[in-house]
């Protein structure tokens, strides 16, 4: 499960994620949810990834959560399953709300390592890099090239920042 607000990037972060299980020859599926608002609104997606068949897309006790802001963290981490892993955002979430003691639990300050860069807008990226680190879903190289598939032509000015903040979330250091 990842959540967040719109405009944060999270159906990119899912479909990237998707399109890069994808190409390392897992089994996998997608699913946008999001409010009527463009921006501000809430988005999530669910993104299941698996060496075996998936029987349903649906995901009600994930075993991974990527939150954003806090209603997404408010919503969600009840959901998580036991022994399961949460990344959050941890300079845009407040971590006083997780009262789970059963969960790996990893902070990234995502917006400051975008804002690093030059812009916030590659916090998605990060965290996708750090997810990546955490969980070994895939590799590296694998997200790397569903960018150039993912990302539409008149925004492929941004593939390279976005790979270099895929990198520098998978080199944060918990």
């Amino acid at each position: 499960m990842i959540a967040g607000f719109g405009g944060q990037g999270i159906l990119l972060f899912g479909q990237v994620l998707s399109y890069a299980a994808m190409l390392a020859g897992k089994e996998t599926t997608w699913v946008p949810s999001y409010g009527p608002e463009m921006r501000g609104g809430t988005a999530n997606c669910m993104v299941v990834v698996s060496d075996d068949k998936i029987r349903s897309p649906l995901v009600y006790t994930p075993d991974v959560e990527v939150i954003f802001n806090k209603p997404s963290l408010t919503r969600f981490v009840g959901s998580l399953r036991e022994g399961g892993t949460l990344l959050v955002v941890s300079d845009l979430v407040e971590d006083e709300n997780i009262n789970r003691n059963d969960i790996y639990v990893y902070k990234v300050p995502a917006k400051g390592i975008s804002e690093d860069m030059g812009e916030a807008i590659f916090l998605n990226m990060v965290m996708l890099g750090s997810l990546i680190k955490v969980e070994n879903i895939v590799e590296i190289d694998h997200v790397e090239s569903a960018l150039k598939n993912i990302i539409p032509p008149h925004r492929s000015h941004l593939i390279e920042k976005n790979k270099e903040a895929i990198v520098r979330g998978y080199k944060y250091s918990f």
